[in-house]
């Protein structure tokens, strides 16, 4: 017949009982003001960091793997873009100056 099993003890201290001092944060203190933004430059190409790394280590896969890989990468791209286009926060592109006519 099978014994029950006996509560191991889980670091039992030896001698008085210490206790620890918790450090609080104090989450609500106020915060330096943060400076402006830049403009944000979208990325002709947002894949070339993608492609640098080589082909992806799957084989018989690594045409399919490269493809979505880029897609994927695309499209973050591109809501980066809208993200900081719905702040106002692009910058105004190469080559196009701001002629008042």
């Amino acid at each position: 017949m099978n014994q029950p099993r006996r509560k191991q003890s889980r670091g039992r201290r030896k001698g008085p009982k210490q206790k620890r001092q918790l450090t609080t944060a104090d989450l609500w203190r106020p915060t330096p003001q943060l400076p402006e933004p830049e403009p944000i430059r979208p990325a002709s190409d947002p894949t070339a960091l993608l492609r640098s790394l080589g082909n992806p280590p799957l084989p018989g896969q690594g045409a399919v793997a490269e493809h979505y890989l880029a897609a994927v990468v695309e499209r973050a791209a591109g809501l980066a873009t809208a993200l900081a286009a719905s702040a106002d926060l692009l910058a105004p592109p190469d080559g196009d100056a701001d002629v008042d006519a």
